[in-house]
Order: structure tokens, then sequence, then C-alpha cells
């Protein structure tokens, strides 16, 4: 096995498994991380995890699942989970549960062995641009607990997760697939709130913890912390004693790569104590032999320890060869959820009133890079909607209208297209499918996340489902 491409996950480019990952593959490379582009059913995801599996038998394949927001599998139709915020909030182990049980038997009919889930953020800062609703929540009691729930159901389905993004992304406004986050917490905030999730995913049997691009002072005031051995070797290894497969963020994000490229920051996260590197999403041949040839040569220079790339590969084969085998592709089954659960759990105001028949506008700003373009909301989950792309185009005067939007508070122009709406019409109502401001000024419903499922709920509120 050529050592530095065991350590190596690329995304790609289609639907098949293209020639030159296949001769990868067979060459020792890791594993693979599938995307939304990469999905068209079950059955052609079944067919292309098969053709992984014959060109390297133990390949990590390994998707974005969520159940949420955040979705792969369902990234056509919107995901019909209710999501982690909403979890949260109806605060029920047995459902979380079975969210992080069904999810991992879907994975498995479709030969997926490895998921980039839970997320084990506490969203802190209700501006983070990022996390949001990806998260259990705010108390760092309730979220640990139900990240323990996910993971350990997950878990006991053979297919392993990857509580992320340690040692925490939620206090912080800034993106780091966009810029560098900094998280300028003291270490004894960090370890009562930002650590706890991480612990908890640990003792409920997480095999693998994924890193995040963030800068935190106080525990490594130069390197973010998938570069700082002080954050992965001395705080995750050492303190929390986790013992399982380090995985790296996508190392194509800016607060990882922006100044010094993708090969030169595969190095620095090896080096720091990353097993299990995710690349990206697009990679190709090309950038693959840079990234492995980069490895190899640090390796060669003495800056690379021949031991500490040795222990990532050993680590990656371990966790290999504990996954299960897949089952067959008809064995999973998505249950149908509660939808009066999810709307228990909304933040209603107390003077909404909603028409069966208003019009829904839908302010359409851009997805982060993490949830993609997957539908969303009322429109994902069949309703009639008018998409709205600036303040311009509202026109509600004398009609009855929901204007529905995704942390509505964070854009200038969402802001304004709300405020242009409910000067035309005082009784438009205003919902919020993302993490609304604490004043819930531009929120007059929250439903604490915008999958499928959500939207379906929020239709049932508005009197047009039973």
């Amino acid at each position: 096995m050529t050592e530095p491409a065991a350590v190596l996950m690329p995304g790609f480019v289609g639907t098949t498994l293209p020639a030159w990952l296949e001769a990868r593959l067979r060459d020792g490379l890791g594993g693979v991380c599938l995307f939304g582009e990469n999905i068209e059913s079950p059955a052609q995801v079944r067919a292309m995890t098969d053709a992984i599996r014959a060109a390297n038998p133990l390949a990590l394949i390994a998707i974005d699942e969520e159940g949420g927001d955040v979705t792969r599998l369902h990234d056509r139709t919107g995901s019909p989970y209710p999501g982690n915020a909403l979890l949260g909030r109806i605060d029920d182990h047995d459902l979380t549960a079975l969210v992080g049980r069904t999810v991992a038997r879907e994975l498995r009919a479709v030969g997926v062995n490895l998921n980039f889930a839970p997320d084990a953020d506490i969203n802190s800062n209700p501006d983070n641009p990022v996390i949001g609703v990806r998260s259990f929540g705010t108390d760092a009691e309730r979220v640990a607990a139900h990240v323990a729930t996910w993971t350990a159901a997950h878990e006991r389905e053979g297919v392993a997760v990857s509580a992320k993004h340690f040692p925490g992304h939620g206090d912080t406004a800034q993106d780091s697939h966009l810029a560098l986050p900094v998280v300028n917490l003291p270490s004894g905030a960090l370890h009562e709130r930002e650590l706890r999730p991480f612990v908890a995913a640990s003792q409920a049997g997480a095999r693998t913890i994924m890193t995040s691009h963030v800068l935190l002072p106080q525990l490594d005031a130069d390197r973010p912390a998938t570069f700082s051995p002080a954050i992965l070797q001395g705080v995750l290894r050492g303190e929390l004693g986790f013992d399982g497969v380090i995985v790296s963020d996508a190392l194509d994000m800016v607060g990882a790569s922006g100044e010094i490229g993708i090969p030169a920051a595969a190095v620095r996260a090896i080096g720091a104590g990353c097993d299990l590197l995710c690349i990206g999403t697009r990679n190709t041949d090309e950038q693959v032999g840079q990234i492995m040839a980069a490895l190899g040569d640090a390796v060669s220079a003495g800056v690379l320890p021949a031991e500490r790339l040795a222990d990532a590969v050993a680590r990656n084969r371990v966790l290999a060869e504990g996954l299960a085998a897949p089952t067959p592709l008809d064995a999973a089954e998505v249950p149908s959820f509660d939808l009066d659960r999810a709307i228990a759990a909304f933040d209603v105001a107390d003077d909404v009133v909603l028409e069966p028949d208003a019009v829904i506008l839908t302010l359409e700003t851009a997805a982060n890079i993490a949830v993609g373009d997957s539908p969303w909301g009322p429109a994902a989950a069949g309703a009639a909607t008018t998409p709205v792309f600036a303040p311009d185009e509202i026109e509600v005067t004398g009609v009855s209208a929901v204007i529905v939007g995704k942390a509505n508070h964070l854009h200038e122009w969402t802001r304004a297209a709300i405020d242009r709406a409910r000067e035309q019409n005082p009784s438009v109502v205003v919902v919020d499918m993302g993490w609304p401001s604490p004043d819930r000024a531009y929120a007059d419903i929250a439903t604490f996340g915008a999958s499928r499922y959500a939207g379906e709920a929020l239709l049932r509120l508005m009197g047009r489902t039973r």
C-alpha cells in the first residue's frame, strides 16, 4: 500500500466511478467522499459504492448526511428528517435515536460506511452563518445528550459517525468555507461548553471526529484546529482520551488552504494529528497526485515524521476493517415523522393569523456551501411558492401572504424585503426556517429547520394539509 494514498479521501465529478479514481483505489487510496452531485438514486449509489469496493475492499466511503438541512441522499428532494435543532427543541431521545438509526440504515443500504455527522457544535452565536439549525441547540447539556443518543443509535447500525467540528464551530459569525473564523473563549469556557458534546460523542462510541478550520487563540494562537498538535494531540487525544480516527474538514475550504494550497495543508494536517483527509468536492487525479507527492516529500525531508503518517494509515485501516458489510438495497425505509411534534416545537408569536390560501413568497438567499442547493421548506414539500431575490420584488398589497426565509436577520436585503412587505401589508406573516435572531424581529414563526419535513409541518400549520 502506498502510504500517502491511504490517508486521502477525495471527491469527484459524476455519478459513476471515474477511471482515474478506480486506479487510485486499486493502488491504496483510503476512500472517497460522496456529494449531492454524485447522487441520482439509491440504486445508482449502490452500484457506485460496489464499484468502489471492487477496486478497494477497505475503502472508506463517506458522505454528509446530517438528517436535516444538510443532506446528500435527498439532495434533489429535500430531507425527510426533522434536523438537529428541531430534535433538540422536541427533546425526545427516542425520536433522536430513531433519526440516527434510520439515517445509518439508509447509508448502509447504499454502501456508505462513514457519515460526517452528527453536528456536535453548540450554536452559541445566533449570527452563525454555517451552523445554525445544524446544531441541537444552545445548551451544552442538551446538545451533548442528543449528540450521544444520535451517535450511539447510528453506530449500532454499523456505519461510523464523525462528530464535528472539533473543538467547536458554534461561537463564531464566520464561515470557515470562506474565511478563518476565530473562537476567542477562555480555556475553561471551552471545556465547560464547546467540548462537552465531543466528550459525549466519544463516550457513545463515535469512531471518528472531524476537525474544524477555526482558530482558538486560548489553545493555539497560531494554528487553526486542523493544523494544531496542541488541540488534536494535546486536547482531543490527551485530555479527552479519544483513540479513534481524526478526520479533517474539507481541505479545499478557505480556512484551511486559502493561503497555502491543498498539498501544504495536507502535510500540516497529518503532522498535527489528522488521520484521514477530506480533500473536497470536485477533485482530480492531478490534485491527488500533487497531495501524495507533497506528503512523500515532507517525510523524505523530515518535515513530517514517517511514524506519524504510518500511525494515520494504521488507524484508517483498523476503522475500515471494523465497519460492517453493507446490507441489501431494500433494507432501509424512512419512517413518516409526526408533523404535529414539529409544529409544537415551532416558536409562534401569539398574534399570528395564518390563512390556508395565503400566497407563499420565499426569500432566496445564497445557501452556505455545507447546505448547498437542496430544495427546502414549503417548496420542497410541494407547495407553490414565488421566489424572491431582491426587496423590490416584494408585492403583497391587498393579499394574504406568508414570507419565508432562512436566518432572515443575517442579510441586509432580506431585512429590507420584510420591512417592505410589512409596510405594504401589516398582516403579512414572516417565517424564519433558519436560526432566528434572539429578538425574533424578523420571525413571526421560527421553525428551526428548513428540511422538507419542516416544510410539510409549516404547511399543516397553515391549514393546507390534515
